[in-house]
């Protein structure tokens, strides 16, 4: 017990640490290259802190267990939204510009409207099966290069941070993909220790998986948006969090779905609900309260919804 804590703590040092060298090293990767940081944050650091998400799902793909694949990243995509990105709003609003407004929000709502269009053929059409094949694997595929070749196109030519450090190039690809790093290894030391920890108390596999596992992947996301907040650095964050959610569903599920076709006839409907209703209000508080701001009102909201989702997979599993 007493190794496995140690463990647990130097896994917890690893995410902290490693989630305040991304934060640094990708804002001034950002600075260098003169893109803003939420675009940084939505390519570099959400696709980044999705590391975990994807090695799940593409093993549960190789495999032939869609259920983990497709679970895994509709779970994250909740945590994503409503945790991650409630707390990060209740430490520090996150200002939301006219293009997040106008465009990545609006494809947050468009990728799951795609991954249930895509996925759920017989429930929706009454037609075929409900599943990913590989040739809805390519379409989000395609789509998820043109969104990611877009976003840089655009994000150019953005205007330094003033009085903000800029490091080498060098030293900021290198704190980047060392954040990266730590922020992963730490999170399987955390979610390994954890486990077994739990297991030695007597607590069931179910609890342990409802709540260790499941969130275990998205301790890089949680680490990285607390850090950025607390150095108000809010575009970062919520890049990072549309950034994991688009690369999760369009990268994660594509490629999963092109290893193997993947059938969603266990998609629950009230998962799939609460994944729509979550991409949902992040566009719903840039009109409520303060104005293109997810306020601390905006990110109790969300911890609330989460709360009681937790709440309703305790009672129904």
């Amino acid at each position: 017990m007493t190794l496995q804590i140690l463990i647990l703590i130097a896994g917890l040092f690893l995410i902290v640490g490693g989630a305040e060298i991304l934060v640094d090293g990708s804002s001034s990767l950002a600075r260098k290259m003169g893109i803003s940081e939420f675009v940084i944050g939505l390519t570099i650091v959400g696709m980044g802190t999705s590391a975990p998400e994807m090695v799940v799902s593409f093993i549960g793909a190789v495999n032939g267990n869609a259920d983990i694949s497709i679970g895994n990243v509709v779970g994250s995509n909740i945590m994503n939204t409503l945790l991650i990105a409630g707390l990060t709003a209740v430490i520090l609003p996150i200002a939301i510009s006219r293009e997040n407004r106008k465009v990545d929000i609006p494809v947050n709502i468009f990728i799951v409207a795609l991954l249930f269009v895509l996925g759920m053929n017989r429930s929706l059409f009454g037609k075929g099966d409900n599943m990913l094949s590989r040739v809805d694997g390519a379409v989000m595929l395609l789509v998820f290069l043109t969104y990611m070749a877009w976003t840089f196109v655009k994000g150019k030519g953005n205007a330094p941070e003033a009085g903000a450090k800029t490091l080498g190039t060098g030293i900021s690809i290198l704190m980047t993909v060392g954040g990266i790093a730590a922020l992963i290894f730490g999170g399987r030391l955390f979610v390994n220790s954890a486990t077994a920890i739990a297991k030695m108390a007597g607590v069931s596999d179910k609890f342990i998986a409802l709540t260790i596992l499941a969130g275990g992947t998205s301790m890089p996301e949680l680490a990285t948006c607390v850090v950025a907040a607390i150095r108000k650095k809010g575009a970062l964050a919520l890049g990072n969090v549309i950034g994991s959610n688009i690369f999760n569903v369009l990268f994660i599920l594509g490629g999963s779905a092109l290893i193997r076709p993947m059938s969603m006839s266990s998609m629950n409907m009230v998962d799939f609900g609460v994944l729509a209703i979550s991409s949902l209000l992040l566009l719903l508080a840039c009109f409520t309260g303060r104005n293109n701001k997810i306020d601390r009102f905006d990110g109790t909201l969300f911890l609330l919804m989460e709360a009681g989702y937790l709440a309703w997979l305790f009672l129904t599993i």
